[in-house]
């Protein structure tokens, strides 16, 4: 025994073990997770996104850790970050104007990969491939009186780059300006938005589609409408697809739509007795196990108006309004075990916060931290 414990060696700690950082309240929590990161988008053109994560083992919320774990890489992490998961041990960050999917380690942040992949959007996984929409490189420019002065508008893509060589292996033409993208029963759901498309040729129109990619062969099966301008897209357990759309600003309200797999052409809007249109309309959404979370303002159209969120959910046939009433900027939430993580994008341009609610509650705000310029998107690990 002796001989045997002399062999023994002490866990060796994670290289970011010695980062430090701000204290927050974690006791609500089960600690069943290690880290949650936070993806800070910046501002476009000024290369300051940004990567935190909350370490549940002490509570601390430690700032710019990419650029912290990988001080060689000059640049940091680039230009606007659009969408982060974790695969594994991997964290995959999809960087949209430095036009790279960044790969990093989930124990300490260090870079594993960045890969190429033009105006990248969003991310999902199977056991073999991460898919990444592209906008294809489509932009606009506007003049001094708001004229467009050049533009580029190919329909989007959609990449499949190998898991374990990290090398892209094709991509599949679907829609203008592809948003989320979720993954089910070997099919991709993928969002297509037009966000471009609708202030320029061929269409001057949102797109409203959602095209379906099957994955063994990597080509578009169906092509189904839902709505304009749509923006995320979540899959339960159960087989149903979930797609919100932002709107067109106008006279088209943002929402939440949801059809089966098995028949994709079932489209309907989520509403629920007793919950008026005002407050089923959806500015950001989350997924927890097969619950989607909802946040939505009443006054998405009056400019003028204070903006007051809500948080909403659905799961199965039962729809949810929670007391919890937010002001400020929020941008991007997370849902996990009965808390909300809110990130308040702010002015923008300066480092926002983000903040943890009760759901049960409407005034209890358990703690709130400083995070980088437009915090957004989550990964948990």
């Amino acid at each position: 025994m002796l001989v045997f414990a002399a062999c023994q060696k002490d866990p060796v700690p994670s290289k970011d073990a010695t980062l430090d950082g701000v204290s927050v309240d974690v006791s609500m929590f089960s600690k069943s997770a290690r880290k949650l990161f936070v993806l800070n988008e910046g501002g476009m053109g000024s290369n300051n996104a940004t990567l935190d994560f909350l370490r549940f083992e002490d509570g601390k919320y430690i700032s710019s850790a990419f650029r912290k774990m990988n001080p060689e890489i000059g640049a940091g992490l680039g230009d606007v970050g659009n969408d982060i998961a974790v695969h594994g041990d991997e964290v995959w960050i999809v960087v949209n104007n430095s036009g790279i999917v960044e790969v990093i380690s989930a124990v300490d942040e260090t870079e594993i990969a960045a890969i190429p992949v033009p105006t990248p959007r969003s991310i999902a996984f199977d056991d073999k491939y991460a898919y990444v929409t592209s906008w294809a490189g489509a932009y606009v420019t506007y003049g001094t009186d708001y004229s467009v002065t050049d533009s580029k508008n190919p329909k989007g893509q959609v990449y499949r780059i190998n898991l374990g060589t990290k090398k892209i292996e094709g991509s599949v033409e679907v829609g203008y300006q592809p948003e989320g993208i979720a993954v089910y029963n070997g099919k991709l759901y993928v969002a297509n938005s037009g966000g471009i498309a609708s202030q320029l040729p061929p269409t001057y129109s949102y797109d409203n589609t959602v095209s379906i990619i099957d994955a063994a062969s990597f080509k578009v099966s169906q092509t189904v409408q839902v709505e304009v301008n749509l923006k995320n897209v979540h899959a339960t357990s159960g087989g149903t697809i979930y797609v919100t759309t932002l709107g067109n600003y106008w006279d088209i309200h943002s929402g939440l739509y949801a059809f089966p797999a098995a028949n994709p052409s079932q489209v309907a809007r989520v509403t629920g007795v007793g919950i008026k249109e005002e407050n089923s309309y959806v500015t950001a959404s989350c997924q927890e196990g097969d619950t989607i979370y909802c946040l939505g303002t009443a006054t998405e159209f009056d400019w003028s108006a204070p903006r007051e969120y809500y948080v909403w959910s659905v799961s199965g046939e039962r729809l949810s309004l929670y007391p919890l009433e937010l002001e400020g900027t929020p941008y991007g939430i997370s849902v996990l075990e009965e808390h909300i993580l809110v990130a308040d994008a702010g002015d923008y341009f300066n480092p926002g916060t983000l903040s943890c609610y009760s759901l049960d509650s409407k005034k209890d705000k358990r703690w709130s931290v400083s995070a980088g310029v437009c915090p957004g998107h989550f990964a948990l690990y």
